[in-house]
């Protein structure tokens, strides 16, 4: 059982082929060379037959970006959209699906972490994606295959040297193979290995009639949003009479309802990877309707520039594009009445491997049981599979997998069903639809039961396989914010927390870090996703508590540190917004608030540096983060007290003072 991707910490990542980026960059600092990657080198082989056939790069050269005029940028003035510039390479699904990703800033961050082409620079850079129930980090060197002094994927806007979308598109190449790998692919699958998420496909020709508020909503819910058009007349992307790209993938940005002649229109932003060639027909750039509408957000909402953007009508944006596919966190049910504050609880199946089966018939070794605990409103359970990519090539016509559903009386249960329970006269609760291909993850609506998923694969397959069920949200403020963790309503006061505390020690004894890791995310926090405490975080709590300094805490030291994280509690559910986040800016107000710091001011320059250290790039605090930042408050406030003798200062020998900062 696991939940949503957790908050990256370095011990939770794995290292893409065993290459540890700070061990490699520090290595090409300490000889002054720049790094060159053995394992994805700057030849031919790394960007494949499939890309080298037909095209004329007899010229093609591997370059640094330093090689151009200008000083290269890895970031400038905030990642966009518009720093995408599509290459040779048909990767619009790639493409499509980052575009997206850039507006939300706080996600793309943990894709393209802190980097630089003057602090630290030794030619190599690093990016994470998450595959099949981990994020993987994979670093590149900055050698980009150019023809010229023109990149020949991915490049920068003209005049802005801005290089993220190259490394990264290069880093993408390498996780899967080579730039060949990403000539051609699908948008489910690049939305998942940029955010962890799942993605609910909306077929436009059978979609809501409110197709205006369902992306409003899924945007409110931080959610990633892409489009297609279908397949031409011609294979591949041909450019249309009406600007649409065949067989392309695009970015929705925004959705309005705008003040136009015949009264008012709903209308749909899209974004081409391409970076031009744009929509030409209603509300497209320089249409008659912009002309003519009195709107007074026109200024706002309408600019006629060659970037690729554009406006269009709902209606034509269903009748030109053939799917809609929403990328978030929890699953998007699109029921009537959805709302971003939807919980949900998710069980994960990491690693599973399925025998094919050529006789078509369905096999049953396999089964996934889940429970229902209680009847929800709209679909309440969402079941979806990813599939690794040696399983799972872009010319597949279908996806490997297919899946049924079905309940199981309580007295039938077992761990697993025999093969009497398959019956020709048992009924799945709904299989898969024969149209889901790619990345299929279906919504049903359930009674409460027990039930079992069971798969079938027409060759060997590798999967992972989400199971999500919809919790019951008890009239609690839940937060929307795609990374935020809900507190749980209550804690166990004093006297319960010896029943935790036996839960979790070793031994009966004692409770280490990582126990007290588990101990947290499952007591203290409830199952909807996003921040959790990590490793490091209670490594430092055991170290604030550990009065006997054996790295372990006791009944007694616990039972300290517990009375203080119900406290925490009360002050984070008391200061935070009433969207449950909690802003940076109130920090000062949460140590006024908190009675174990009583008598403990700090100096509003430490106020800014503690801001910096325990919020996010959105200025949000987290409940994790508040914890760390109060006890430390506390800890670092009273040993200064202990030690001083005047009150005013205190004397260290070395040995004291290291001790006293690396541990505690």
């Amino acid at each position: 059982m696991a939940h949503n991707p957790e908050p990256l910490s370095e011990t939770s990542v794995i290292k893409f082929n065993g290459q540890d980026f700070n061990s490699l960059r520090d290595r090409c600092l300490r000889r002054c060379l720049l790094f060159e990657d053995e394992t994805f080198p700057a030849e031919p082989s790394s960007i494949g037959q499939k890309l080298l056939q037909g095209k004329n790069l007899s010229f093609l050269e591997w370059k640094r970006p330093w090689n151009c005029k200008c000083a290269p940028h890895f970031i400038l003035e905030g990642a966009s959209r518009f720093d995408i510039q599509q290459g040779i390479a048909g990767d619009c699904w790639f493409l499509a699906a980052l575009g997206s990703l850039t507006q939300n800033p706080q996600c793309l961050q943990k894709i393209l972490m802190d980097q630089s082409f003057s602090y630290q620079y030794a030619g190599i850079f690093r990016f994470r994606f998450w595959q099949y129930g981990q994020w993987v980090e994979v670093v590149v060197d900055d050698r980009l295959p150019v023809v010229g002094r023109d990149c020949v994927f991915v490049h920068p806007r003209k005049g802005n040297q801005e290089f993220w979308p190259c490394l990264l598109e290069k880093a993408y190449a390498k996780l899967r193979g080579s730039y060949s790998h990403l000539h051609y692919g699908y948008l489910p699958n690049a939305l998942v290995d940029l955010t962890g998420g799942v993605v609910t496909t909306v077929n436009l020709h059978s979609s809501p009639s409110d197709l205006l508020m369902v992306v409003k909503m899924a945007a409110k819910a931080g959610s990633l949003m892409t489009c297609a058009t279908p397949s031409g007349p011609t294979a591949g992307a041909q450019v249309m009479r009406n600007g649409l790209v065949s067989q392309h993938a695009y970015t929705v940005t925004g959705a309005e309802q705008i003040q136009c002649r015949r009264g008012w229109e709903e209308i749909i932003r899209l974004w081409n990877p391409w970076g031009n060639t744009e929509w030409r027909g209603r509300w497209g750039d320089g249409s008659w309707e912009w002309q003519e509408t009195r709107d007074q957000r026109k200024s706002q909402l309408y600019e006629n520039k060659e970037d690729g953007e554009f406006w269009m009508s709902c209606q034509d944006f269903q009748e030109n594009f053939s799917s809609l596919f929403i990328c978030n966190q929890f699953p998007i049910t699109l029921d009537p009445g959805f709302t971003p504050h939807e919980r949900w609880h998710l069980t994960m199946f990491k690693n599973q491997v399925l025998p094919g089966n050529t006789t078509g018939s369905l096999k049953r070794e396999a089964q996934y049981f889940f429970k229902v605990p209680e009847l929800m409103g709209g679909h309440n359970v969402v079941v979806s599979f990813t599939v690794k990519p040696q399983s799972f090539e872009a010319e597949d016509e279908d996806f490997p997998i297919r899946f049924q559903v079905f309940k199981v009386d309580s007295q039938q249960f077992q761990e697993t069903l025999p093969p009497t329970f398959f019956s020709s006269f048992r009924h799945d609760v709904q299989g898969m639809d024969s149209e889901i291909k790619f990345h299929p993850t279906k919504s049903f609506h359930l009674i409460p039961g027990t039930y079992v998923v069971v798969p079938s694969a027409h060759r060997d397959t590798e999967f992972l396989l989400q199971i999500f069920l919809k919790m019951p949200d008890n009239d609690r403020n839940s937060s929307n914010d795609f990374h935020l963790r809900e507190l749980k309503g209550t804690l166990p006061e004093n006297g319960s927390q010896e029943s935790i505390f036996y839960k979790y020690a070793q031994e009966g004894q004692d409770i280490d870090a990582t126990q007290l890791q588990n101990l947290l995310n499952q007591e203290l926090l409830t199952e909807s996703l996003g921040d959790t405490f990590s490793l490091d975080e209670c490594r430092g709590i055991v170290a604030l508590m550990d009065l006997k300094v054996n790295g372990r805490l006791d009944q007694e030291e616990f039972g300290r540190l517990w009375r203080r994280l119900v406290h925490c509690q009360h002050v984070f559910q008391n200061i935070r917004l009433s969207s449950g986040v909690l802003l940076s800016s109130n920090l000062g107000k949460a140590i006024e608030n908190t009675v174990f710091l009583t008598g403990i001011s700090i100096s509003s320059e430490l106020l800014d540096l503690m801001t910096l250290r325990y919020s996010d790039s959105m200025g949000q605090v987290t409940f994790p983060s508040l914890v760390c930042f109060l006890m430390r408050l506390e800890a670092m406030a009273k040993t200064f007290r202990n030690l001083s003798k005047d009150g005013k200062g205190l004397y260290l020998t070395e040995m004291e003072w290291m001790n006293l900062v690396m541990y505690n």
